[in-house]
């Protein structure tokens, strides 16, 4: 019970200083803005309503070498086939310079009931945006709905090769890309960093909230030596998620990142940090579990705006380190997943943040120490494509 007390109390205390420092923000700074006369010269901002439309494909023709299946009459063989796995619709708009807002829809295979394998859209962003560009730095607002969770939305500026796959926590099921609340965003002058912190319901944005538990999401990054011509592209970065399951019944999640961008290089490495207890009842067994990742992307810019790049990336997780043993035999806590990543895009000409891109890569995942056996080895070829517009 203390337990549970000091969470809502925890939860209060951060959602009432988020709340007061906006209100602060917002109340104290539009009359301060009204009574200045503007000096020679000034412009004032764009209020002028506006609205945009943009689109997001990822495409792939899928090969598995392993493991093979049995079609209807039982030979084996490889299956492989052509998807759309995303396909966004992006209507973002602003209604003045203060205010803003995203709605994008999103497909996804259904895999049960009466439309089962039917493409089906949902909604992936819908939310409301109070931007704080008058009284902080640059980049700084306030969303209120279904958004961007803080992690992931920040690495995969830095990893653009989401249309291969989803990143190291999210693959593994630790995180989600989005979910429904309320997140305050801050830059920090002269690029140092920023933070991002919100409150969230923890389900992610593809379920519904499950109970009276909120999750706490807080990231923070800084840049050690943002004006040096090549270590600015250095940053580090620290994430934790607070969660339960139910009262007493932790989701805690904890993220170290330090990446580095370049003209010709990016790399990254994560390690991540998890705790899982999903029953309080006697007998049920806590998870724990930990797994690092890296990433590196060379590549060569040509003169027109295109690239070539080569993807490599390496992800290990345990997903429970947690050992249970029984009359001497491990029961549960063994298992490691193991997954490599190759490949070579090429980035088509493009002009601001419009991409096309071509990647053709092997993936390989093999797991070891399971009880009481091993999951099949998986292997699969792609060739990927990505729409960005």
């Amino acid at each position: 019970m203390k337990t549970a007390h000091k969470s809502r109390v925890r939860l209060s205390v951060v959602s009432f200083t988020v709340f007061a420092v906006m209100a602060f923000l917002l109340a104290a700074g539009s009359p301060a803005r009204a009574q200045v006369t503007p000096a020679a010269g000034y412009t004032p901002p764009d209020d002028t309503p506006s609205i945009k439309l943009g689109v997001l494909i990822f495409a792939d023709y899928t090969y598995q070498q392993k493991p093979t299946a049995k079609d209807a009459d039982g030979n084996d063989v490889n299956p492989n086939s052509f998807n759309a796995s995303r396909a966004y619709i992006n209507v973002t708009g602003n209604i003045s310079h203060l205010l803003a807002f995203r709605i994008t829809p999103d497909i996804t295979r259904v895999t049960d009931g009466s439309l089962n394998g039917s493409l089906l859209f949902r909604l992936k962003y819908a939310f409301a945006q109070i931007n704080l560009d008058d009284w902080l730095p640059r980049g700084s607002w306030v969303r209120l709905g279904v958004q961007q969770t803080p992690f992931i939305d920040y690495f995969e500026g830095i990893y653009r090769y989401r249309f291969q796959g989803t990143t190291f926590p999210e693959r593994e099921g630790f995180l989600s890309s989005a979910d429904a609340g309320v997140s305050f965003h801050a830059a920090f002058p002269s690029n140092y960093g920023d933070v991002h912190v919100g409150i969230y319901n923890g389900e992610n944005y593809n379920k519904a909230e499950a109970n009276d538990q909120k999750a706490i999401q807080i990231r923070g990054t800084i840049r050690p030596l943002p004006r040096h011509p090549v270590l600015r592209g250095w940053r580090v970065t620290g994430f934790y998620v607070a969660d339960n399951y139910l009262s007493n019944g932790e989701r805690k999640r904890a993220i170290f990142d330090t990446t580095f961008e370049h003209k010709y290089v990016n790399v990254g490495f994560d390690y991540l940090d998890t705790k899982d207890q999903q029953s309080t009842k006697p007998g049920s067994k806590d998870l724990h579990g930990k797994g690092w990742s890296v990433f590196l992307t060379p590549k060569y810019v040509r003169a027109n705006g295109s690239s070539i790049e080569a993807l490599i990336r390496y992800d290990h997780m345990e997903p429970n380190n947690e050992i249970t043993t029984v009359g001497g035999t491990t029961v549960a806590g063994s298992g490691t997943n193991k997954r490599t990543i190759g490949g070579v895009a090429y980035w088509f000409p493009h002009q601001g943040n419009v991409s096309f891109a071509l990647l053709f890569d092997v993936e390989n995942v093999t797991f070891s120490d399971y009880v009481p056996t091993n999951p099949a080895t998986q292997q699969k070829v792609f060739l990927h494509g990505l729409v960005s517009f």
